[in-house]
């Protein structure tokens, strides 16, 4: 039992994926502190400046369109600079690397797809 969860663990995919989940994390308090210092000010301003920029009050609930713009351009951010410093580098390794195709056939239909050639190959003699 333990000897499996040992194999799982030290696979390089969990590594990886341990990885990743600090370095997500470390990147989201990067963006979340631009856009509260940087995204959300200007924000404000072209909402109208002061405290209450860019927010509704309706029967004593406050609606913040601020907080949802800041959001939104937050996320736009992230998934440009996810995609232009890891995915789009990675690809391009995979692909000089020769991995860009990965066969995802099951074992069990290449084995029949081998013996379904092998019968065509035994009739047509």
């Amino acid at each position: 039992m333990f000897k499996g969860f040992k194999d799982f663990a030290m696979r390089g995919n969990v590594i990886d994926l341990a990885v990743a989940v600090v370095v997500g994390a470390a990147f989201a308090a990067l963006i979340g502190a631009f856009s509260k210092a940087l995204i959300m000010p200007i924000v404000g301003i072209f909402l109208g400046g002061g405290i209450t920029a860019g927010t509704i009050e309706i029967n004593g609930q406050v609606i913040d369109f601020t907080l949802m713009i800041n959001a939104v351009i937050v996320f736009v951010i992230t998934m440009a600079v996810i995609y232009f410093v890891f995915v789009l580098p990675m690809n391009r390794i995979r692909t000089r690397m020769g991995a860009g195709e990965v066969d995802t056939t099951p074992p069990d239909v290449k084995l029949l797809t081998e013996i379904r050639d092998l019968l065509l190959e035994q009739r047509g003699r």
